[in-house]
């Protein structure tokens, strides 16, 4: 068996300036330059999550969208979740799914109200014919200079869709959620180390953090497992849609140690390996896929 080239991770994906760009938000990915890596090209299954059933949040683009790529190459059946603004995007991952031979339902909706996740959730039951991983992606994150200028609506919002949908979401998915299923939330760096112009987006990833530790120990005896993924600066649309300042846009990532932007393949195997079977004995843990940048 010919071994596998090693690669220098410094090197590894865009490298370059980002073009300076913007989109209103939500963006679409398909505009970006350069698309964000997602593994439509790279990643290959390795049947791990052969006959699963996931409900993913935000699946029509950057980490939601490598994370629907890997399950479905991994052998599961997905519901994807997404804004009706984003429908193109969406479209082109349930092409992935089904060329990987797998079920592909697209739900779209807006995650800040209660009654459309309970709705949601039904739906990915009954299409599906059950559900036992849930991989909660989606967010809001809008970079705001001063905290006189932070509206009470954008306050609202950004906790309703990244702290208050995990709620409601799960507390609709429970019943449905048999022995062995897997819960993935997903915070930031920004829940350590907060910039001071994304005062509400990282006080949600804060809330996010405590939030999946406390309820891993409370569906621990019933045999549920609820863990977190921490990204770093990945290249993703949040990012050139008001996530950060334009002026920022062309730099982005290169402050890490790793000195680039991480691509959303990148999150893909931890993505895949919490909602598995090897990570039997893991709850209650944070993984943080940061460039470097530590988790403290």
């Amino acid at each position: 068996m010919q071994n596998k080239k090693l690669e220098n991770p410094l090197n590894q994906f865009f490298t370059e300036d980002f073009p300076k760009q913007y989109q209103e938000p939500p963006a679409l990915q398909s505009k970006m330059e350069p698309r964000p890596d997602c593994g439509e090209e790279s990643y290959k299954g390795n049947e791990q999550l052969i006959g699963r059933k996931a409900l993913i949040t935000g699946g029509d683009s950057g980490i939601g969208r490598a994370a629907a790529i890997a399950y479905a190459r991994e052998g599961a059946d997905i519901v994807l979740n997404y804004l009706p603004e984003e429908e193109s995007d969406a479209q082109e991952v349930k092409q992935l799914i089904e060329q990987a031979g797998r079920k592909a339902i697209l739900i779209p909706g807006d995650l800040s109200d209660e009654a459309f996740c309970k709705q949601l959730v039904d739906q990915a039951h009954k299409e599906l014919g059950g559900l036992d991983i849930l991989a909660l992606i989606a967010g809001k994150q809008q970079a705001v200079e001063d905290i006189l200028e932070l509206s009470t609506e954008q306050l609202r919002q950004t906790f309703e869709i990244n702290v208050f949908s995990l709620f409601w979401v799960i507390k609709a998915a429970l019943p449905y959620l048999p022995e062995g299923s897997s819960i993935i939330t997903t915070s930031s760096v920004q829940g350590y180390n907060p910039s001071a112009n994304l005062l509400d987006y990282a006080s949600t990833k804060f809330a996010i953090n405590g939030f999946s530790r406390g309820l891993a120990k409370q569906l621990a005896p019933k045999g549920i497992r609820v863990n977190v993924v921490a990204p770093g600066p990945i290249w993703t649309p949040l990012q050139i849609s008001g996530g950060q300042p334009s002026e920022a846009i062309p730099t982005f990532g290169q402050d890490t140690p790793l000195q680039r932007a991480g691509q959303p393949v990148e999150l893909s195997d931890i993505y895949v390996f919490l909602a598995s079977t090897k990570s039997s004995y893991v709850t209650a843990q944070i993984y943080g896929i940061t460039g470097g940048t530590e988790l403290a």
